[in-house]
């Protein structure tokens, strides 16, 4: 009987470690923008941002959004297959650092390091059918590949974001509307099915030809792999 109630106590104790280890955290992180960045860029991301913490309280992934992306349009919803389609090809949206090696979305290994992050689109060539219903990304590319704060698109766009993976492969982020609208708090988005965290922030939008920025609920998907 000792026995039993023995295995079934470290059955329980190690499920409720798997599931700590498997916990993530989102806070404010008030620092600025790494030094590695390229002026131009690191002079368009906010003052603070974001560390993702994971189930043993350690730093994963730190990032920095962008305080105002140009944007097209006033956010009007999804049109078609694009989630976002008031943002160009190749903009910037933000930077992230890896305090350790992590992993994207498509379950490469990061090294660690600082990144720029660029919104990408999925390519309409069959080679991603089944990664996600929707084609917004967001292509990590490394900080020292990356001085211009231009829009870099399509092929360039892709081959120099396969420089953080190491692969023929960009290395990606889901990107995804948040479910709620984002308040000023960030907020952790857990996907059981998916086996995915994601992170629900506000994206500061500058419309063309208006004065002042709005906002834009998102959620990116920062710890988790598609399904094979």
């Amino acid at each position: 009987m000792r026995r039993v109630l023995s295995l079934a106590l470290a059955f329980a104790l190690s499920v409720a470690v798997a599931r700590a280890q498997d916990s993530y955290k989102v806070e404010v992180l008030k620092e600025g923008p790494p030094a590695a960045l390229a002026a131009a860029i690191k002079g368009t991301l906010a003052s603070q941002g974001y560390r993702v913490l994971d189930g043993d309280g350690k730093p994963y992934a730190e990032f920095w959004l962008r305080t105002a992306v140009p944007a097209s349009g006033a956010p009007a919803g999804p049109k078609g297959a694009v989630l976002f389609p008031v943002l160009a090809e190749g903009e910037v949206l933000g930077a992230l650092r890896f305090a350790a090696d992590g992993y994207d979305y498509r379950d490469q290994p990061i090294a660690a390091g600082v990144y720029t992050m660029r919104y990408g689109l999925e390519p309409i060539n069959g080679d991603h059918l089944g990664v996600s219903p929707f084609r917004d990304f967001v292509l990590l590319v490394p900080a020292a590949a990356d001085t211009a704060l231009a829009p870099v698109s399509g092929e360039d766009l892709m081959k120099q974001s396969a420089q953080a993976s190491g692969t023929n492969h960009p290395a990606v982020f889901m990107l995804l509307t948040a479910p709620s609208p984002a308040s000023g708090a960030p907020t952790i988005v857990r996907d059981e099915e998916k086996d995915t965290w994601g992170v629900a922030v506000s994206l500061g939008l500058n419309i063309s030809g208006q004065a002042g920025t709005t906002t834009l609920p998102i959620q990116l998907v920062i710890v988790g792999a598609a399904m094979p």
